[in-house]
C-alpha cells in the first residue's frame, strides 16, 4: 500500500510476535516505520529483530510491564507516533462452563492490556498533540457467538474503550480507531479446528450454531487486517477516528 504519514514514525506493536500482529509489523516497515515489536513470546519476538525492528518481551496483562516497556520502548526508539494493540487470547468455551480464571486470563489481555497500553501511550501522545492508535478488535464484539462469550465481551470491552478515548484526546489531535477482523487464518483460528475440513466449514457458515458463512467466500489472511490497520494509522485517515472497519469479508453482515 503507497501511504503517506507512516514513513520515518516509531510505532508500537502489541502481539507482534506471529499472526496478525507480525503482519502489521511488516506492513508498518514496508511503509517506512520504526516497530518496536512486543509480545510475550521471546523466542518468537527474537526471529523478527531487523534493523527497523526492535523487539521488546512484555505481558501486556501486567500493567507494571506495560508501563515500563513504553517507557523503555520512548527512550531507546523514539517518541511512539504510532500504537497498534493487537495481543490477544482465546479460551474458548460455554458461559457455564467458563471457570473465573479463564475469564479472568481473556480480559487481562484483551480488555485490560488494551486499556494499559492506550493508556500509557495517549499520557504521552497528549503533550506532543500528535499520535495515532489502533486497536484490533474483533467481529465478534458485535455478534454473539456461541463458546465463545468471555473473548466477545472482552473485545466489546476493548472496542468501546478505544472509541472513548478517542472522544476524549480528538482536541489534542490523536485519531483513535478499531479494526474487527472476522476468521482469520491465524494460530487462534486453527485452535478452534478439528479437521481438514474445518477451514471451509467456516467459509460456509453454521446453521446449528446460528452462525452465518463468509460472503467473500475466503478466509482472511494476516496481511488483510494489516492493510486495514495501515489506512487507519496513515495520514489517508487523517479525518477518520472512533470507528469501527469491519474486515470480515462481509460476515457480521453489518450488525
Amino acid at each position: 500500500m503507497d501511504v503517506v504519514g507512516v514513513a520515518g514514525r516509531v510505532a508500537f506493536v502489541t502481539g507482534a510476535a506471529r499472526g496478525i500482529g507480525a503482519a502489521v509489523v511488516d506492513a508498518l516497515v514496508e511503509a517506512g516505520a520504526t516497530v518496536a515489536a512486543v509480545d510475550v513470546d521471546a523466542d518468537r519476538l527474537a526471529g523478527r529483530a531487523g534493523d527497523r525492528v526492535v523487539p521488546f518481551v512484555c505481558d501486556v496483562g501486567d500493567p507494571a510491564a506495560v508501563a515500563r516497556v513504553v517507557d523503555d520502548v520512548e527512550r531507546r526508539v523514539g517518541p511512539v507516533g504510532i500504537g497498534v494493540s493487537v495481543a490477544g487470547v482465546l479460551r474458548p468455551g460455554g458461559v457455564c462452563e467458563t471457570s473465573d480464571e479463564d475469564w479472568a486470563a481473556t480480559f487481562a489481555v484483551n480488555a485490560t492490556g488494551v486499556f494499559t497500553v492506550l493508556r500509557e501511550l495517549s499520557r504521552r501522545m497528549v503533550p506532543r498533540r500528535d499520535g495515532v492508535l489502533v486497536t484490533v478488535g474483533s467481529n465478534a464484539s458485535g455478534v454473539p457467538r456461541k463458546g465463545m462469550a468471555a473473548y466477545a465481551a472482552s473485545k466489546a470491552a476493548a472496542t468501546m474503550l478505544t472509541r472513548c478515548l478517542g472522544l476524549e484526546v480528538a482536541s489534542h489531535g490523536i485519531r483513535c480507531n478499531v479494526v474487527s477482523p472476522g476468521s482469520t487464518d491465524t494460530d487462534m483460528q486453527r485452535l478452534l479446528w478439528t479437521d481438514d475440513a474445518a477451514a471451509a466449514q467456516v467459509v460456509a457458515g453454521d446453521l446449528e450454531a446460528f452462525r452465518v458463512g463468509i460472503p467473500l467466500g475466503r478466509l482472511a489472511d494476516p496481511a488483510d487486517i494489516a492493510g486495514a490497520v495501515l489506512f487507519l494509522a496513515s495520514d489517508q485517515a487523517r479525518h477518520i477516528t472512533m470507528q469501527n472497519l469491519f474486515v470480515d469479508g462481509g460476515a457480521t453482515l453489518c450488525a
